[in-house]
């Protein structure tokens, strides 16, 4: 049964990440130094499993905030090193420090002029030596059963990277708009519109005075099909009716005329709303913790839209 070899590597891969800790982070800060005093971009080379492993960093790196690009270690020798400039900085990634095509690529980054970060598992290597900065894994051999194929060493790798990432997002002070504006499509981009971007205006808004009746609540929540009617006083938001609340009102007076009763008096007074420049996540994890479908859109004090729930899933880009 593979069940023992199972834990053995998740527990292998576990530790691996964990003696990182208390361990790495200097190496980290003068690596984030080295990518921020350089006017360039930060190139990611490496080959094989490092090679896999460097495009996630390189793309993580590219998607908040750093600019950044892989370059297959093998292409690089034969004219892809032609995109690199002096005022890049390289990622050389390899478990051995000792891969043939990494090696033959140093007198040549230096030659250009560029700073090199080492990402490896040896710290004695060739790799190790020539590096400016070296990001020891400290990997010694990998967990599954024969003890070649890079499991443990990769995933450390890839902690690593997401390390250098975070520390580097937080000296640029990146954050969540810096994010949106890269990651425009797709369910990430559409969780970070702008409630703005969803929520309806205008004449779509379901709304009446402070002083309508029940009966003129219902008919404008019928026509503006939101499931929701918003009380104002003035362009302000004071209150909101459901189609819930309907149902309650209706159980507790089956048999009464309650049509001319005050909407106010039935109605959610000082309901929770949401900014117009706030994200859809905010809006519907609100809506979630809350239990409610529906959000009154306010900037300072007036009402200038509505979210409904279902408007913020059916949108979604997927």
């Amino acid at each position: 049964m593979p069940i023992k070899a199972i834990k053995e590597l998740l527990i292998a891969e576990s530790e691996a990440i964990s003696s990182l800790v208390g361990r790495i982070e200097e190496p980290i800060l003068e690596a984030v130094d080295i990518c921020l005093s350089a006017s360039g971009r930060v190139v990611v080379m490496g080959i094989g499993k490092s090679g896999l492993i460097g495009r996630k960093i390189a793309a993580t790196l590219a998607s908040t905030g750093t600019t950044s690009f892989f370059i297959h270690a093998g292409e690089a020798l034969h004219g892809d090193l032609g995109m690199v400039t002096e005022k890049d900085v390289a990622i050389l990634i390899s478990k051995s420090g000792n891969t043939g095509e990494i090696t033959r690529l140093i007198p040549l980054l230096k030659r250009i002029g560029i700073k090199i970060i080492a990402i490896t598992s040896n710290a004695n290597s060739p790799l190790a030596e020539e590096a400016d900065c070296v990001l020891d894994t400290g990997v010694a051999e990998e967990a599954e059963p024969i003890g070649m194929v890079p499991t443990t060493s990769v995933v450390a790798t890839l902690a690593v990277g997401d390390a250098l990432t975070v520390a580097l997002m937080v000296e640029r002070g990146f954050t969540r708009d810096d994010f949106a504006a890269f990651h425009p499509a797709g369910n990430l981009g559409h969780m970070l519109r702008r409630v703005s971007t969803v929520m309806h205006t205008d004449e779509a808004i379901p709304r009446v005075s402070s002083v309508a009746s029940l009966i003129e609540g219902i008919v404008e929540m019928s026509a503006k099909r939101l499931g929701h009617v918003i009380i104002e006083d003035g362009d302000r938001c004071i209150a909101i009716f459901s189609d819930g609340d309907l149902r309650r009102v209706l159980q507790a007076h089956p048999h009464e005329d309650i049509g001319n009763l005050r909407l106010l008096d039935l109605s959610t007074v000082n309901p929770e709303t949401i900014d117009p420049d706030a994200i859809v996540e905010e809006a519907i994890r609100k809506m979630e913790t809350r239990k409610i479908t529906a959000l009154p859109v306010v900037k300072g004090m007036e009402l200038i839209g509505i979210v409904h729930l279902h408007d913020l899933l059916e949108s979604k880009v997927v």
